[in-house]
This record gives C-alpha cells, sequence and structure tokens, in this order.
C-alpha cells in the first residue's frame, strides 16, 4: 500500500481593505473625525472630496446621495454622520484612546456635550458663514443676528462649565471633545469669543495644543483663503 500524504492547504493571504474616509480637511465636521482617527493612529485613505476630481466626487454621491460629508466605507459598509463615524470606529476600529467610556452614564455625558457642540456652537457659526454666500437680496440678517445671540449664549454657559473640568466632559479627551476642536475653532473666526470668557479661550488653547486635532488644522491651512468671512492671521 502506498501512503499518500495530504497536505494541508495553507490559508489564503487575506489583505484588508482600508478604511476610506471621503472628506475635506477644511470641513469643520470631517476634521472632528480626523481627530479621532489620528487621535488613535487609525490608517485610512483619505478621498479627497473635490470638484477637479470628478471620479472621487461620482464614488460619493453614489455612495450616499444625500452628499454630506465625512462618509466611511468599511469593507461593504457606509457610515454616514461624524458622530456616528466615531462611535462605529470605537466598536470595530478601537485604538488605545477611548472616545468614548464603556460606563453608560459617563458616556450619556460625553453625547451630551457631543450635541451640544454641534447644535450650538457648530449650527449658529455655520449659518452666520452661509449667510455670507447669499446674494443680497437673499440675506437673513434676523436669523444671523439670532444665531450670534446664540453663540454668546453657548460660549457663556461653556466658560462657566469649563472652569471646574479640563475637557468636555470632564479629565479624559473624548468625542465631544474631537466635535469641540473645529466648532470652537471656527466659531471665534466667525463670532469672536469675549475675551472676558478666559475658561473657554483655555480650552480652545488646549485643543489647538493636542496633537490630534492640531494635524487637522494644520492639514487644512492650505485652504484658509476658502474662507467666506476671511480667515483671520492667527490660529
Amino acid at each position: 500500500m502506498v501512503a499518500v500524504v495530504v497536505q494541508p492547504v495553507q490559508p489564503s493571504k487575506v489583505t484588508a481593505m482600508p478604511l476610506q474616509l471621503y472628506a475635506h480637511p477644511f470641513s469643520s465636521y470631517c476634521q472632528k473625525v480626523l481627530t479621532a482617527l489620528y487621535e488613535n493612529g487609525t490608517p485610512f485613505e483619505l478621498r479627497l472630496l473635490a470638484h477637479d476630481d470628478p471620479q472621487v466626487m461620482a464614488e460619493f454621491a453614489a455612495l450616499w446621495p444625500i452628499k454630506r460629508f465625512p462618509l466611511l466605507v468599511d469593507g461593504g459598509r457606509t457610515v454616514m454622520e461624524a458622530s456616528i463615524i466615531i462611535e462605529y470606529l470605537g466598536l470595530h476600529h478601537p485604538g488605545p484612546v477611548a472616545l468614548l467610556p464603556a460606563d453608560a452614564r459617563a458616556a450619556l455625558d460625553v453625547r451630551s456635550m457631543d450635541r451640544f457642540f454641534d447644535n450650538y456652537i457648530s449650527t449658529p457659526q455655520q449659518k452666520i458663514v452661509y449667510d455670507s454666500l447669499r446674494a443680497n437680496s437673499e440675506r437673513d440678517p434676523r436669523g444671523v443676528a439670532d444665531a450670534r445671540a446664540m453663540l454668546d449664549t453657548a460660549y457663556a454657559w461653556l466658560d462657566r462649565l469649563m472652569a471646574e473640568r479640563e475637557w468636555a466632559a470632564g479629565d479624559s479627551f473624548s468625542l465631544a471633545d474631537c466635535g469641540a476642536g473645529p466648532s470652537l475653532f471656527y466659531a471665534d473666526w466667525t463670532h469672536p469669543i469675549d475675551p472676558a470668557l478666559a475658561h473657554v479661550r483655555a480650552y480652545r488653547q488646549r485643543l489647538l495644543a493636542r496633537p490630534s486635532f492640531a494635524r487637522a488644522v494644520d492639514e487644512a491651512r492650505p485652504y484658509r483663503p476658502l474662507f467666506p468671512l476671511g480667515a483671520p492671521d492667527r490660529d
């Protein structure tokens, strides 16, 4: 009898597809996700959204017809909205920095502050910027005044809160700070934070000094001439 030796089949090496982020470096919500990616050193491929690259723009529109960015693609899965993308990364591509606490109550505090920066800093800031792009006959002076009043109220509330903490939700850098960085960065350009609000201004400086957000800011420097209100010569 002839012995037959069956060699085990070696599994083929499958190279995982890199995460793809459809984004633009000058966008505040894209910077929010970029900060989270850089905070954990998560590898990804940037699919730069630019009108002179119709292929990428067509890919983006096919993936998400609403065409709001950033957009994350992980293999066959598409993830929309900056906060959801960051939570998704924490679940499926965790790194050394947990941007959302495991404790449900602590996580609720982080999510609450995240919504604060999106709704009461970023939204009124963008209202002012977008109104400046309209024709004079289409301007909304009452809406802009309301947006500026909202920013003043939000700054004052945040100043009281930050008197007792280092980061948005306490002692640890979190999802909320990923959103706070670009929100306060552009808001202070658009409607300057009162110098008397020392705690907010100090917090903004801590965010700018954080390596992950500082990298996002630096990568966006070439696009500063695009800021509709005129980028100040600082930061």
